[in-house]
């Protein structure tokens, strides 16, 4: 019987995270070792019997940076669907569960997390066994940590017994309890920390929804049905999937059904992407107690977190802070009060702030770019194009583009001209005109790239011939 992990790498945490030395997307950066989170992920999968090649949900923006990720770790053949947009986990896993029934017919599925650190790889293995052998019985598995502390950060599942060695069937689960509470769950003894990992087969997925959420697996059927194989990906086709309710699986399933049970796991689990305060009690510390990233200066300070990815950072007489500082925003929090950042993304997306929505710094197939400075009918990026890649042969109708050489030798299309620049050299681009930019050689190509127009958004473009298959959209 074969395992497909599902990785769940859309993200739900907020923008006010660091792209940091490997640029990357939140969900996929980690900040505690040099591999991205998605990385550490599927890595530490290594060494159980009957794996396949991973089922990863991501959003389309990110679609290219998760197949290099993969690639990068030698997995050759992942299948990556395309949510049109995010919905939570319930409708994500059974469109995942939807393609695992279609490759592999029958097989359970272990639903996992980028935002997840694991110390005890061993420890989470013999869970994974444990859960797979449940699974095979049909039925529905969560994994439930074996708390050390009485911590309000995390929902609990309530056992029907205190026996941390085996499975045991779910009485309940609870919501994040006040201190109080968390420390009468601590000290009962049956009470897990809700990781949001699961495993079960597939068709008993696809059974429990059609039981308790039919609306959910009815539109995300009919997205699956009509999806559209993208090159490497799979693309779920949006109007059927944004009639799918927005729902967690806790609730759409889990918390509905009686064929629940609780596998714990006693293997130094943290939820890194649910807080800072989480990246701070794992951090190494100094001798005032504080754990800091980048460039950062301290005088009289304690027990503080400091991530400065902008710039330096400076801090005199504080104390029990978080300070992150990143190209997008600023964030400064009390340690105790840090969790509630979502409630500040929540208004800046009421508010249609970009900030809450995108990084400053783009992945694109070709590599990335940083939006450096914008202004009144004016922008400035600085582009880096890996070795071998190249944009799109394109047009604007609303700006003109001037590209200046920073580093490495670019090959550029200017109209009817075909332009070899290196270092120091430039060439300015008309609107309207056709273009295209490529990196033939094997270093890195560095561009400052100056639009100028009445209008910048990314969607004044006409693609005519893209390696990527972007020619039809975005």
């Amino acid at each position: 019987m074969l395992i497909t992990p599902v990785i769940l790498s859309g993200g739900s945490g907020t923008r006010l995270w660091p792209l940091s030395r490997k640029e990357y997307p939140k969900q996929y950066l980690s900040l505690l070792s040099d591999n991205t989170m998605l990385q550490e992920t599927l890595l530490r999968l290594d060494g159980l019997d009957n794996i396949t090649d991973p089922i990863i949900i991501c959003n389309t923006e990110h679609r290219f940076i998760v197949a290099e990720q993969c690639q990068k770790i030698n997995i050759k053949n992942p299948i990556i669907l395309l949510e049109p947009m995010g919905k939570n986990t319930a409708p994500a896993i059974a469109a995942a569960a939807l393609q695992a029934i279609k490759k592999f017919d029958d097989v359970s599925l272990l639903v996992l997390s980028t935002d997840h650190n694991i110390q005890n790889v061993k420890s989470f293995h013999r869970a994974i066994k444990l859960a797979f052998q449940q699974a095979q019985q049909g039925r529905l598995v969560t994994f439930g940590v074996v708390p050390t502390h009485a911590n309000t950060a995390y929902g609990y599942i309530k056992s029907y017994q205190k026996n941390m060695n085996d499975a045991c069937k779910v009485e309940e689960f609870v919501e994040k309890p006040d201190l109080e509470t968390a420390q009468m769950y601590l000290e009962k003894g049956n009470y897990l920390w809700n990781s949001g990992m699961f495993m079960f087969k597939a068709r008993t997925l696809i059974d429990g929804l059609k039981e308790y959420s039919l609306d959910i697996i009815t539109s995300v059927t009919e997205s699956f049905r009509n999806a559209e194989q993208d090159h490497d990906f799979v693309r779920l086709d949006k109007k059927p999937f944004e009639q799918s309710p927005h729902i967690s699986i806790d609730y759409a399933l889990m918390e509905k059904s009686d064929n629940v049970v609780v596998v714990p796991l006693d293997a130094g689990w943290s939820d890194v992407g649910y807080s800072w305060s989480t990246l701070y009690d794992l951090g190494k510390k100094d001798i005032n107690g504080n754990v800091t990233e980048g460039d950062v200066f301290t005088s009289d300070t304690s027990n503080t977190y400091i991530n400065a990815n902008h710039h330096i950072v400076v801090t005199l007489g504080v104390e029990n802070l978080i300070v992150v500082d990143t190209p997008d925003a600023t964030l400064i929090a009390t340690r105790e009060k840090v969790e509630q950042v979502k409630f500040i993304v929540e208004n800046l997306q009421s508010l249609g702030r970009d900030e809450s929505l995108m990084n400053r710094k783009v992945c694109r197939p070709w590599g990335w770019y940083d939006c450096i400075e914008k202004g009144k009918n004016f922008q400035v990026k600085r582009l880096h194009v890996r070795p071998g890649s190249k944009l799109s042969l394109q047009k604007h109708y609303k700006r003109a583009e001037h590209w200046v050489v920073v580093s490495g030798t670019a090959t550029a299309i200017n109209g009817k001209e075909t332009l070899v620049l290196t270092e120091g050299e430039s060439t300015y681009i008309p609107i309207g005109v056709i273009h295209s930019l490529e990196n033939q050689t094997e270093k890195q190509l560095e561009i400052i790239e100056i639009q100028s127009g009445v209008y910048l958004g990314e969607d004044d473009i006409v693609r005519y011939e893209d390696i990527y298959g972007r020619v039809k959209s975005e």
